[in-house]
């Protein structure tokens, strides 16, 4: 991953629990909305191969990393599998140095002030704030109050609806999960209403105006 170039659109699809046999047509649904940037989680069923199928099926159209990485040993199995970024719900402290010293971005998970600065003094490429829906957008102008510094990662409970509000208020990027890759979706092969809704995050991002 070139943070520069997800920093152009900064917004992340999470995968997780996905059927080996839907990823083909749901891979295709998130390149024709636009999206860039995917993470599948390491706690899916068969995740290093997922990883492997879904940089073959994206052909460059994306970027993919590895979500939910608490070992080494889901770190050395992401990165052989072709993932190019790291996200991990809290610190994982040999997780993050390997990644720091190898420059590979890090996107480590922290909620507490305490927790999100020292995230960010090992090395975090952005500290993804999990799960935010409990503390919604002013969470993040208070954070950025002493910290204005350190780049956010808003996971958990962002919407079409209230992502404008959550850049506003500091956040240098946003995730969505399950909100948009609803298992009934997924279970009945509904992959154009997954498209539109990815469609209706995108338009909300332009509309943001020009960042710092």
């Amino acid at each position: 991953m070139k943070i520069e170039e997800f920093k152009k659109l900064p917004i992340l699809g999470i995968l997780r629990g996905i059927e080996p046999e839907i990823i083909e047509p749901l891979i295709q649904a998130v390149i024709a909305s636009g999206l860039k940037t995917i993470e599948i989680t390491m706690n899916t069923k068969s995740a290093p191969e997922l990883i492997k199928k879904t940089v073959q099926l994206a052909d460059g159209h994306l970027t993919i990393g590895a979500g939910t990485v608490l070992t080494m040993q889901d770190l050395k199995l992401a990165l052989d599998s072709g993932a190019t970024f790291i996200v991990s719900p809290v610190v994982v402290k040999e997780v993050m140095e390997y990644c720091v010293k190898n420059k590979i971005p890090v996107f480590p998970g922290a909620l507490t002030p305490q927790e999100i600065f020292q995230a960010w003094q090992m090395g975090a490429t952005m500290v993804k704030v999990f799960p935010a829906k409990f503390f919604g957008p002013e969470y993040f102008k208070e954070i950025k109050g002493p910290f204005n510094d350190i780049e956010l990662l808003a996971c958990a409970g962002v919407t079409a609806e209230n992502l404008r509000t959550y850049f506003s208020s500091g956040a240098s990027a946003v995730s969505f999960g399950a909100g948009v890759f609803k298992r009934e979706w997924l279970l009945s092969r509904d992959f154009a209403s997954i498209t539109r809704v990815i469609r209706g995050f995108l338009q909300e991002y332009r509309l943001v105006g020009k960042r710092g």
